[in-house]
């Protein structure tokens, strides 16, 4: 048990701090600073610089503690395959924007064409390769399943990308989607090891990572995971949800990435629709907050206590 448990926690989070120090400054001399909106929160202007892609720190964090594992415990390949998968497309995204000076990165037909390819890959493989049905497991239902049929498979598309993309918003603030994204991994290494399903390595090497990167992505930061380490995090949520056979999970434990996809749906449709009104002061939602006068680390706290307390809840629901 602790060698499936603590060892990779420690191991990973131990990559991840001695990493931190080596990583940072190459990203600094290579110039992958992050640019900052003029027409966004003036309190963020000063982050100009700080770099990004620090996703690699995670990334290889994980990676390396995973591999270690994958020989006794193969249901972690196709978590490992799409938190990869999604990672180096964040990477390519964040190398176009910071080093070949492309300011949209991939194009948003390119970044989707990708999204679904990685996605295709982990659904063929779950269909073909594992024992792992797509029912769906009820919260609050005392144990049932919801078995939509072929379904399920459209139904993966959406959900995954949702999640990968939901969590790329999120990550907006020093620390956010770290401190969101290292309790749902919390809550997953709890069920993992409750149902014996044997992808608590993976789980607990992300919770390592995280925990690890923290001390230099907390306010104020040192380094931004980029969409090199969000990508890769939204990946490694929805896949993990689909391997214990809890997508519907992803509604309760992931709220905040919900709250922060729509905010921005919200606000781009009704700016559309009404000739350039708003109904946010600015999306995604962190930022409305902020822009109210909360800090961002209280705006950090309390999205970090609302997982907390949302992971409770989807416990009580199983």
């Amino acid at each position: 048990m602790d060698y499936t448990i603590f060892v990779p926690v420690i191991v990973s989070f131990a990559l991840s701090v001695i990493m931190g120090p080596v990583i940072i400054p190459v990203l600094r001399r290579l110039k992958m600073g992050q640019t900052e909106r003029e027409e966004g929160v003036k309190s963020h202007l000063k982050k100009a610089g700080t770099p990004t892609m620090g996703g690699v720190i995670i990334l290889l964090s994980v990676v390396v503690t995973s591999v270690i594992y994958i020989k006794d415990y193969p249901n972690i390949i196709p978590i490992l395959f799409v938190t990869l998968g999604f990672g180096l497309i964040g990477f390519l995204d964040d190398y176009l924007k910071v080093v070949m000076k492309r300011s949209d990165g991939l194009y948003p037909g390119q970044k989707m064409a990708l999204q679904i390819v990685v996605t295709a890959v982990f659904a063929f493989y779950i269909v073909k390769f594992t024992e792992i049905p797509l029912a769906m497991l009820i919260p609050f239902s005392g144990g049932k399943y919801l078995d939509i049929g072929w379904l399920a498979i459209p139904l993966m598309f959406f959900a995954v990308i949702g999640t990968v993309n939901g969590t790329n918003f999120t990550d907006g603030l020093d620390g956010l989607a770290s401190s969101v994204t290292v309790l749902v991994a919390t809550f997953f290494t709890v069920v993992a090891i409750g149902t014996k399903s044997g992808i608590e390595p993976i789980t607990c090497a992300v919770v390592g990572a995280l925990l690890g990167f923290l001390l230099f992505n907390v306010y104020p930061a040192s380094v931004f995971m980029g969409d090199t380490g969000s990508l890769a995090l939204g990946g490694f949520v929805a896949s993990t949800a689909y391997m214990l056979q809890m997508p519907i999970f992803i509604l309760i434990v992931g709220l905040i990435y919900l709250v922060e996809v729509l905010s921005v749906i919200i606000q781009v449709t009704y700016f559309k629709k009404t000739g350039g009104k708003r109904i946010f002061k600015m999306a995604p939602i962190h930022h409305h907050f902020e822009l109210c006068g909360w800090s961002e680390t209280r705006v950090v706290a309390v999205f970090s206590i609302i997982t907390a307390i949302l992971c409770l809840i989807a416990l009580m629901a199983m």
